[in-house]
């Protein structure tokens, strides 16, 4: 019972936190709980961190899956849907045989969507990233309207404890994509608990493999099972068949549910026997039972050592006036944040989890809706620009897909290029002085000069140095044009210091 009681608590820990992190439009619990997105299992492979892959193998070779059971949200989230089916109707579940060749189908199709940088197949397989998107695309939006209520509520009593943040729906495809993932995980779940943990998700299919060989099992003591079906009927993995005394140990993700439900005391956590699953002498139940309470605390012990590896938000227009609404450019090459290094950097090691698009201040950030590299980010500044001084996207990524990058680096970091289109510039369109480009870039890449280079009192046009740009995207953003800015950024392939 404790060892159940012990792994609720820190599954719940770990979901709510993970939770918040993409909820928290402020950034202030990433600076606490961050690390806690940086150890799940794909996103740490990616971004090559072998420290966190180590622990999380060893954890699995000693205690089993319960990376699956605490760590990770979303099998955390299947086991909440489930549990809610349990108050309605418990003792559901029986064993029935895993289906390995469908589980390693999706395994093959991971690893070779990872080789070959197809992103958006990575993104719909990984665990984490559908979670992910969940909580970015669904649960976000809900959140950030409560907290608009309140900051409504707070403004009639001359209190400033909230603020105000624009709700909006960065991609469409992206958003159908989320309440599909949704609707499909909780129908699994609420009908029979752990399936796609245990025939889907690729993560818990290697993960499995390793469970095998932990060192500490659940396990049968034959002489007290009274064969009562019980336990069987409590695992949501579906994988104790108390007819032969076994357990299937690639899909046990040592929950805890049957030691705790089991009333004869036939089930053990713990070092397996090497006798097999009869106890042959007399005294086995001096000899060979586990004091639970004593592997509760070491299973405790190990989580909490794993976990140990590891503003107000900004006003976007500066003060200028209310701008309406404009139509996207199509660029030729999409932008990606600075960190990113280049856009096959991007494509190998991004797991679409929207974390970045879903923390990002300036609301840049958005899902892309290529095909190959669906729901990756990418960058439009029709709600703001890439400020110099903000990080947040590359502090927060756990995949390095955006690798950590300071504020000066950044800002001598080209990811693009402004580009000049003379026919939507309202200073030959409309007859008006304008200069906001020239005056709002941060680079001094923009000059106003003559359009008639023989004629100083011609009108005065933008004259983009190259070289000096960065394409943070200031000048597509004040752009007065519509319904397409007369300014706009091309993105660079591979990014570079200038």
């Amino acid at each position: 019972m404790k060892l159940k009681r012990i792994r609720t608590l820190l599954a719940a820990v770990f979901f709510a936190m993970i939770t918040m992190l993409f909820l928290d439009f402020t950034g202030t619990l990433h600076h606490w709980f961050g690390w806690m997105a940086k150890v799940q299992f794909l996103p740490a492979l990616l971004a090559m961190n072998f420290i966190v892959v180590a622990a999380l193998v060893l954890l699995t070779l000693v205690f089993g899956r319960i990376y699956c059971s605490v760590i990770c949200p979303l099998g955390v989230f299947q086991d909440a849907v489930a549990w809610l089916h349990d108050r309605r109707k418990s003792h559901r579940y029986g064993y029935s045989k895993a289906i390995n060749w469908l589980r390693y189908i999706f395994l093959a199709v991971m690893i070779a969507a990872l080789v070959a940088g197809v992103g958006s197949l990575v993104a719909l397989l990984a665990p984490y990233s559908s979670y992910g998107r969940i909580a970015s695309n669904l649960i976000q939006p809900v959140y950030m309207a409560g907290n608009n209520l309140l900051a409504l509520l707070a403004e009639r009593i001359d209190s400033y404890a909230f603020y105000s943040v624009d709700v909006w729906m960065k991609s469409l495809p992206t958003f159908i994509i989320a309440a599909v993932t949704f609707l499909f995980i909780v129908v699994l779940a609420w009908r029979n608990g752990r399936t796609y943990c245990n025939t889907i998700c690729p993560v818990g299919t290697v993960l499995g493999f390793l469970a095998r060989f932990s060192w500490l099992k659940v396990y049968f003591d034959a002489e007290k099972c009274r064969s009562c079906s019980k336990c069987s009927k409590v695992c949501k993995a579906s994988c104790i068949d108390y007819k032969t005394h076994t357990v299937d140990y690639s899909r046990c993700v040592a929950c805890g549910n049957c030691l705790a439900d089991c009333r004869f005391g036939a089930l053990h956590y713990g070092r397996k026997p090497k006798t097999g699953n009869e106890n042959t002498d007399g005294n086995a139940g001096k000899g060979d039972s586990v004091d639970n309470s004593k592997r509760s605390f070491l299973l405790a012990t190990a989580m909490v050592s794993t976990a140990a590896l590891a503003e107000e938000k900004m006003k976007l227009d500066g003060g200028f006036a209310e701008l309406k609404e404009r139509k996207t450019w199509k660029r030729n090459t999409p932008l990606t944040p600075p960190g990113s290094v280049s856009a096959k950097n991007m494509a190998q090691h991004c797991t679409a989890c929207q974390l970045c698009v879903a923390e990002c201040p300036n609301g840049i950030l958005r899902p892309s809706t290529d095909l190959m590299h669906l729901m990756q980010p990418t960058m439009s500044y029709e709600r703001g620009y890439c400020r110099p001084e903000c990080t947040r996207c590359s502090e927060v990524c756990p995949a390095g897909a955006i690798r950590p990058i300071t504020r000066e680096t950044k800002s001598s970091t080209q990811i693009g290029h402004a580009v000049w289109q003379p026919f939507s510039c309202v200073v030959l369109t409309d007859g008006v002085e304008c200069g906001n480009c020239s005056r709002h870039c941060p680079a001094g890449a923009i000059e106003m000069v003559p359009n008639d280079p023989n004629d100083e009192n011609s009108a005065y046009v933008p004259a983009v140095d190259e070289s000096r740009c960065i394409g943070c995207g200031a000048c597509e953003y004040v752009c007065p044009a519509r319904p397409y800015s007369a300014i706009h950024v091309e993105g660079h392939e591979v990014h570079k210091e200038i």
